[in-house]
This record gives structure tokens, C-alpha cells and sequence, in this order.
């Protein structure tokens, strides 16, 4: 499967919020897990409800 973060804007967003602040390649690898675990989530709360369509209700 594809990854679906892009590492660098990971990267920027964090240094937006703490300019100091520094990212370990293990963070993206459980990033990239969790991000992945909500969409399966939001997938099986859409076809609960019959729909074909991810909503922002289904996060």
C-alpha cells in the first residue's frame, strides 16, 4: 500500500507549531498507522450507514 503522509509537510507543520522541534523516522511510521486505522474506521462507519461516500461525520 501506498504511503499516504507526505513527510515533508509532516515536517513543516511541526516546525510551524515549535520551530525546534524535530521529527524521528519512527513518528511517521505510527503516524502513517493511525492515519490509516481512522480511514478503515470511517470506511466501515459509511457502510453502516449505506453510504458510498466518506463524510466528515464518519471521522
Amino acid at each position: 500500500m501506498a504511503e499516504l503522509i507526505v513527510k515533508s509537510k509532516v515536517k513543516e507543520f511541526v516546525k510551524g507549531v515549535d520551530e525546534e522541534m524535530r521529527v524521528s523516522p519512527e513518528f511517521y511510521d505510527a503516524l502513517e498507522e493511525e492515519l490509516k486505522a481512522l480511514i478503515e474506521k470511517a470506511v466501515k462507519r459509511a457502510q453502516a450507514e449505506g453510504k458510498k461516500t466518506l463524510y466528515a461525520r464518519h471521522v
